[in-house]
């Protein structure tokens, strides 16, 4: 099914209804005031362009690496590890959910891009200490994407660059999505989340990011009316869905083709008997980022010639 491609033009004016007030006077050495709606309701007022911002999830770093902001950031989570420069930028914990609020405030940022892996509580922690935070929520499809796009653009005064970018990435979905036919029948994909207990592996339901790249790249998740987000999905199930494809999410932990081959009760499968198992980097779809688009090129590229 082919998803409409909305121009540049009207999500400028779908996100300007959402920015109150986005020049709204005069700021720090002349530079006017940029005002944001954030994913809490909260205005974020931000006087001048941020020259140390701390990012606290991977997605929000690859974002601002991808509208050309990446000198800008100063901290970033222990997770981001995408592009590869990140690795040299200072560490600010995240694991467990626990940030360090001294290695933070050392930093001196002038803006906290948070997400929705971090909770209110932090939020108001940060700003309990003087510190600037916006909350990103995370897009619920490629759309919402481009919203985030725009308004990361914004935040660090790189407008032109976060259209550009949005331009590019709308042009490459429409590339994939005109290679599908009106009379292609939909491949059947089961994608592995976790598979440590293969009677009920972990996989992405209905409204996950894999649920609408699959259906984008002409495939259908056969989780999709299991339940929605992460879910754990009977072999039973997955016996009668019968998947021609199944994507190994969990490939980086160790689990491979021939390890999920194996499994008690998988023989049968389409996808075993005919050798259409695949390892898949799960950070192209658990990362609401750019690179949502890598994965739908890679994931149309499995399923077109199936």
């Amino acid at each position: 099914m082919k998803k409409q491609i909305i121009p540049i033009s009207i999500l400028l004016t779908i996100i300007l209804l959402v920015i109150t007030g986005c020049n709204t006077g005069n700021g720090v050495n002349g530079k006017k005031t940029v005002e944001l709606v954030d994913g809490l309701g909260r205005t974020v007022s931000l006087s001048s362009v941020p020259q140390k911002i701390v990012s606290l999830a991977p997605s929000n770093t690859e974002l601002l690496f991808a509208v050309g902001a990446g000198k800008q950031v100063v901290g970033r989570d222990e997770f981001s590890d995408f592009p590869v420069e990140v690795k040299d930028i200072a560490s600010v914990g995240g694991s467990m959910g626990k940030y360090s609020l001294e290695q933070i405030t050392a930093l001196h940022p002038d803006l906290i891009l948070a997400a929705e892996i971090n909770t209110q509580e932090q939020v108001k922690s940060f700003e309990d200490l003087g510190l600037k935070v916006f909350y990103l929520s995370n897009p619920k499809d490629l759309d919402g994407l481009y919203q985030n796009i725009l308004i990361v653009g914004q935040l660090t005064g790189k407008e032109k660059e976060s259209e550009e970018l949005i331009s590019s990435l709308q042009k490459r979905v429409k590339a994939v999505t005109a290679l599908l036919k009106p009379d292609t029948k939909p491949v059947k994909v089961f994608y592995e989340m976790d598979g440590s207990e293969p009677s009920k592996p972990w996989t992405a339901g209905k409204g996950s990011y894999v649920d609408v790249l699959l259906t984008l790249a002409g495939g259908t998740n056969i989780a999709n009316d299991a339940g929605e987000g992460w879910i754990q999905y009977s072999q039973e199930a997955l016996i009668v869905a019968n998947p021609d494809v199944i994507l190994l999410g969990d490939s980086a932990y160790g689990v491979s083709v021939e390890s999920v081959s194996s499994r008690a009760g998988w023989g049968t499968l389409s996808a075993v008997t005919n050798h259409q198992i695949y390892p898949f980097d799960d950070n192209l779809v658990s990362r609401p980022g750019p690179r949502l688009v890598d994965a739908l090129e890679q994931l149309s590229k499995l399923l077109i010639n199936q």
